[in-house]
């Protein structure tokens, strides 16, 4: 990561303003145009080729409730404080400890395109990633290479059938911090995301509407859910896209 991460004032305070209620709460939303602002100052570009890329991705036949309503592609990465290598493409897999669902076996995803995968706006997402999380992480916790998967998710829903974000319910991903970033929605209405602590009660929700409106999660403290979607015109296509990138110690 030979770039500047985030040295401007305004991307430092609106960093600080993520950091702090995600280090007291365990999770954090922060509204599209502080995004914006911030991946800005992180080397942002092409936000609208990035998003086009969604277009392109394969169903997810790994759903254990039979639906065909869930679109991906799938990426590992190693994140340092001076690279972001890719690493060769590899199975997705969660214990059934987290996703009582789709969990205990290994899932292999249509891999996330090379353009993508070295894409400017990925770029800077993952440089504000690495900032949040080594700044919340203490020093004798900090791994030297965080383990990071990216997810592209298109849910698509119909008037004869709902598109569920997380057909697991309310859940964790088994890592340390979850980042999701709202790509595009398109004639949907609902996808409201819910928090709880780790005794299930509800401590905050939003939604994710505009392009860039992100949520991070302390995945060690909280949980989180998102509730189906459905169109709102019916005549017309209906979907959710979102990047989910996920980070643990390696």
């Amino acid at each position: 990561m030979s770039e500047p991460m985030f040295t401007n004032t305004l991307a430092d305070t609106i960093i600080q303003s993520l950091e702090t209620p995600l280090a007291k709460d365990g999770f954090a939303f922060l509204q599209a145009q502080a995004m914006q602002a911030v991946l800005e100052a992180g080397g942002l570009r092409g936000w609208e080729d990035f998003a086009a890329s969604w277009n392109d991705l394969g169903v997810d036949r790994y759903m254990a409730d039979g639906g065909r309503y869930r679109r991906r592609r799938y990426a590992t990465f190693s994140l340092t404080l001076d690279a972001v290598t890719r690493k060769p493409h590899q199975p997705h897999y969660q214990s059934r400890d987290y996703n009582t669902l789709n969990g205990g076996v290994e899932r292999w995803f249509k891999p996330v395109l090379p353009a993508l995968g070295e894409h400017p706006a990925l770029m800077a997402i993952l440089r504000l990633a690495l900032r949040v999380v080594t700044d919340l992480t203490p020093a004798e916790r900090r791994p030297n290479a965080w383990h990071t998967e990216i997810h592209q998710f298109r849910i698509e829903a119909r008037p004869d059938a709902l598109g569920h974000p997380t057909p697991e319910g309310l859940h964790r991903d088994g890592v340390d911090w979850v980042f999701v970033v709202m790509v595009r929605r398109e004639n949907v209405a609902q996808g409201e995301t819910s928090i709880h602590d780790l005794s299930h009660k509800q401590v905050g929700s939003f939604t994710l509407t505009n392009p860039m409106d992100t949520a991070v999660v302390n995945d060690n403290r909280v949980y989180h859910g998102v509730t189906p979607v459905q169109p709102v015109d019916p005549s017309r296509p209906a979907y959710r896209d979102v990047l989910v990138v996920t980070l643990r110690h390696e």
